[in-house]
């Protein structure tokens, strides 16, 4: 059972993400974590024309590689930000929800936040205003290896099956579940919230 969750910062979080945050009032995200590699921390995964399609923020590589994910900043040496914002239009475009959406998600895209945590937070912000959710969460005062909390921060978003709904490809590679928080709300629009709220996380599995 879910205790004090503690999660990670995250680019376009999965959708599990969201279902914790908007059932659980005790949800804490970490700020003061080192950087970990290959994770929802600078990564999200979105559902393209050829299947899962993962998206990468590049993070400027200076300085030691156990960073205060508080200090890494996003790396724009790449045009990454046309890169995915072009394959989100490509995989959403023709989504039921996209043309709703599009105007309020596209200009992030054109800003060059400094910080990848800043980033994530006005993403996340602007997440939870599409929902139409007012939730309360705080953010990690220190760092703790162990407490009173269900520590959530090395947890995959991928261990829970989940209940179908459309996705504009879902003919040809069938139903993918647990994408970004993006595939949800371009696909089930403003139904989205309660479709959260009816994920069951009884059995989440924390490894």
């Amino acid at each position: 059972m879910l205790n004090k969750p503690l999660l990670p910062t995250a680019y376009l979080a999965p959708i599990i993400y969201y279902a914790i945050l908007l059932q659980r009032s005790d949800c804490q995200i970490e700020n003061h974590e080192h950087f970990i590699k290959q994770s929802i921390r600078n990564r999200c995964e979105i559902y393209s024309s050829n299947g899962k399609l993962r998206l990468t923020i590049p993070k400027q590589k200076k300085g030691s590689s156990k960073r205060i994910i508080t200090s890494v900043k996003i790396s724009y040496q790449e045009k990454w930000q046309k890169e995915h914002w072009n394959a989100i239009i490509s995989s959403y475009n023709s989504s039921p929800f996209f043309q709703y959406y599009k105007d309020e998600i596209k200009p992030l895209f054109e800003e060059k936040e400094r910080y990848l945590i800043d980033f994530n937070n006005k993403l996340h912000q602007l997440i939870l205003k599409i929902l139409h959710v007012d939730i309360k969460y705080d953010t990690s005062t220190e760092y703790n290896h162990s407490g009173d909390f269900t520590d959530l921060r090395n947890y995959k978003f991928n261990n829970l099956k989940i209940k179908k709904y459309d996705q504009v490809f879902m003919n040809r590679h069938g139903f993918i579940d647990n994408l970004s928080i993006l595939d949800l709300i371009f696909n089930l629009g403003p139904e989205s919230a309660d479709y959260l709220n009816n994920i069951n996380l009884q059995y989440l599995n924390k490894s």
